[in-house]
């Protein structure tokens, strides 16, 4: 869809980030997809069939329904899907259109979420001029989607299907792998308060401590204890900026005994004090 102005894009009204109930399921339709459908699933497990294929969905997964699409959709009542669906159309024929399905890794997916998290919030307040960044916002994510599957072209097959996240695929041992390190990666995001030990976190992935550092750095693109530190201070950014807590209560909820050591730390990574930032 490089080819396709900010303009073309249709944004319909169909649009939302919802946390599915336990009895949730996406029924076959009486007609195929009429339209363009972003679908990106935040958290849970579930499983997605589209035109007879089914994927099994969790944290980053990302598919790009286009019309004609058949589609059905259940999940785990114990883990319901937290999943974002925007409903769009073109004017013009886009020469290049993303691939219909793929997994976001973590670096990939926390950007998807920020453009994501905009689009809905535009319309939430009535936003001026909400149409036209709502189609900017379109362009930009399509621009991230083929990106990455440029990037991950050579895991592609001839349909445009990322090949380790079929069902019954060869080298499902080495897929599983950097699946639980990526869902290791978004545990950690998720509870960056807690005190993550190495060992705790190689065994939620199966795996021995050593081979888990490794393998998370080389998909991660940073050490364990890196990304921790990353994740404990971003979320404290955000808690000094919107949840209107003082410094020694933020450095209290992320597990800092010494709010000095936390403020020296914080000013290391940010370039700014705590203070300075709240």
């Amino acid at each position: 869809m490089l080819n396709v102005s900010p303009s073309d894009f249709v944004v319909k009204s169909a649009f939302a980030k919802i946390m599915c109930e336990p009895a949730w399921k996406w029924q076959k339709r009486e007609k195929p997809l009429q339209n363009y459908d972003l679908f990106y699933v935040w958290s849970g497990e579930g499983e997605v069939v589209r035109n007879g294929t089914p994927y099994e969905v969790r944290s980053g997964s990302c598919f790009l329904f286009r019309p004609g699409d058949e589609t059905t959709a259940t999940h785990n009542a114990q883990k319901p899907l937290v999943l974002t669906y925007i409903h769009f159309d073109i004017r013009s024929v886009p020469q290049e259109v993303p691939n219909p399905y793929r997994v976001l890794p973590e670096q990939d997916a926390i950007e998807m979420e920020r453009l994501l998290t905009r689009y809905v919030r535009l319309f939430l307040g009535k936003a001026f001029a909400a149409e036209e960044e709502a189609q900017l916002l379109l362009k930009q994510l399509m621009i991230h989607l083929l990106r990455h599957d440029r990037t991950a072209s050579d895991e592609m097959d001839s349909d445009g299907l990322a090949q380790p996240y079929r069902t019954k695929r060869t080298g499902e041992g080495s897929v599983q792998q950097k699946e639980a390190i990526r869902e290791v990666a978004n545990y950690v995001q998720l509870h960056a308060g807690k005190p993550h030990r190495l060992e705790d976190l190689a065994a939620r992935a199966n795996l021995s401590p050593r081979y888990f550092s490794a393998k998370f750095k080389e998909l991660i693109g940073e050490s364990v204890q890196d990304y921790v530190i990353r994740m404990r201070l971003e979320r404290a950014e955000h808690l000094l900026r919107y949840a209107g807590m003082s410094v020694s209560e933020v450095a209290g909820v992320l597990g800092y005994r010494d709010v000095f050591f936390f403020s020296r730390q914080f000013k290391q990574h940010t370039g700014k004090s705590p203070s300075e930032l709240r």
